[in-house]
């Protein structure tokens, strides 16, 4: 998003994070309820998600030829959560499943989910590594 879009929406996001910094600031003194900072939390989750789905979306339509990287991007990540979840397993019993009321496949979800995070992490610091060295090489 090189042109005015990318501007605007800058400007909606600063705003954005000034509220929630009033907000925040409002809930701590007192002059605000939890149950608002919630509703407020989901308006900003709504308008994240929003964002993140439209701004990918506008520039492949401006360049449809970098289609193919969003592609093999898209490859990665689901081949990344298919290996979280082949490796995922649940290591409790089915009393304490039930003493934390959750069911087997919860729990290999959840272990599928810290499965992915830690993949993806390492992913992110052997990048930051890689991009440092190439750096200093160069």
């Amino acid at each position: 998003m090189n042109d005015n879009l990318s501007k605007y929406v800058g400007w909606v996001l600063i705003a954005l994070m000034g509220l929630s910094a009033i907000f925040g600031v409002l809930f701590y003194t007192g002059a605000i309820t939890e149950s608002f900072l919630l509703r407020w939390s989901y308006i900003l989750l709504v308008a994240g998600i929003i964002i993140a789905i439209a701004s990918p979306i506008y520039s492949y339509v401006q360049n449809p030829q970098n289609a193919v990287k969003l592609l093999i991007s898209v490859g990665i990540v689901a081949v990344v959560a298919i290996i979280s979840y082949s490796l995922a397993g649940n290591s409790f019993s089915e009393i304490k499943l039930e003493q934390m009321k959750i069911t087997e496949h919860t729990s290999k979800l959840v272990g599928m989910g810290l499965l992915f995070t830690y993949i993806t992490a390492g992913f992110a610091i052997l990048a930051v590594i890689y991009s440092s060295v190439s750096k200093l090489l160069k």
